[in-house]
């Protein structure tokens, strides 16, 4: 299976020079292949949140100082590898840093333990942008929270990628009520189609206590929160929750900080709880890109996609900056993805 590694790969890819720097377009060197990496020819690669933050040098566990290429997953076809076919499709996370470049680059090197054969015939490009948004959707509210079919789910920051994907997961999981917490009131109008039963629009300035009294009347009491935003919101969140909710934070846009009062939390005797994509091995995540990969197969995902080239991820960079409502995915490789792609059942790609 193994060919011959090759000396040294220069590939095309984006670089962020240094903390709070856009990535610009430029190569950079991979290093040689040893036996436990695979590289691969980036076919998708998704922007996610996490690769915003990081770059910006504000993240809480990784702040890189030196040159590095971005990008925390993609999909692609194995070039050279001990453990997988060449011409395979594989799935594949990467740890972007100085000395491990990420996946915003034609060609990337991926250990062995962080790929996953991708199952056949799905669309490279749904597969790539369902990966860290759908395990972030999917991990917290059934193996975190254990969401139980019918109970109340409660999703704040709905509108994002993971929210979207979530509203989804809770609806095909059996959830008996699905409400969609979100600032912006035309993006919330559009999950109605995705199984959410309720939208509440966040207001600027609104407090704590006149949040929960908007949600309580739009939900009744809450069995699982999935938390994408912290602060306020999760504030009055916790307020609405029923006797032995389950809440899990997945993000911290709207305040690093929130007051969780000790009465409330032991009275109503809450499990609140955090998911990290990022501290999460591949093996962990594998029971939930199967359930992703298999309802995309089945077309009952939607997910919306935003396009673009590996030489206009500034573009990209900016529109993820300011809340797309869909994913955005790079394709450093367009004619080996088309060549790839199927027609899904229900197709919403842009570019």
């Amino acid at each position: 299976m193994a060919s011959t590694h090759p000396q040294e790969t220069r590939t095309p890819a984006a670089i962020v020079d240094a903390p709070g720097s856009e990535p610009r377009l430029g190569s950079v060197v991979l290093p040689q292949r040893t036996a436990d990496t695979t590289r691969v020819a980036v076919v998708a690669a998704p922007l996610n949140p996490l690769d915003l933050v990081i770059a910006s040098g504000t993240f809480h566990s990784a702040r890189h100082e030196s040159p590095y290429v971005p990008g925390s997953e993609c999909v692609g076809v194995v070039l050279d590898s001990d453990r997988h076919p060449p011409g395979s499709w594989v799935y594949g996370e990467c740890h972007a840093a100085p000395a491990t470049p990420g996946t915003f680059a034609t060609q990337a090197l991926i250990k062995d333990e962080d790929l996953l054969p991708l199952p056949a015939g799905l669309d490279p490009v749904l597969a790539a942008a369902v990966g860290n948004s759908g395990t972030a959707a999917y991990m917290p509210l059934v193996e975190d929270a254990g969401l139980r079919p019918g109970e109340t789910v409660l999703v704040l920051g709905a509108t994002g990628a993971v929210g979207r994907l979530a509203i989804q997961v809770a609806h095909r999981s059996g959830a008996g009520r699905v409400i969609a917490v979100a600032r912006d009131r035309v993006a919330l109008e559009s999950l109605a189609a995705l199984g959410a039963d309720t939208a509440v629009a966040l207001r600027a300035d609104e407090g704590g206590e006149e949040l929960a009294a908007r949600l309580l009347d739009a939900a009744g009491p809450v069995d699982v929160v999935l938390d994408g935003l912290y602060g306020i919101p999760l504030e009055a969140a916790l307020r609405v929750c029923a006797p032995r909710a389950r809440v899990v934070n997945i993000g911290n846009p709207a305040g690093t900080t929130a007051q969780v009062p000790a009465g409330l939390l032991r009275g109503k005797q809450l499990t609140l709880s955090g998911f990290a994509g990022l501290h999460t091995p591949l093996r962990d995540k594998h029971a939930a890109l199967t359930w992703l990969w298999t309802a995309l197969a089945e077309g009952e995902l939607r997910v919306p996609v935003r396009t673009f080239p590996l030489e206009e991820l500034p573009s990209a960079w900016q529109a993820q900056a300011v809340s797309p409502h869909a994913k955005c995915v790079v394709l450093p490789q367009d004619d080996a993805g088309r060549a790839r792609t199927t027609t899904p059942k229900q197709p919403e790609h842009t570019t």
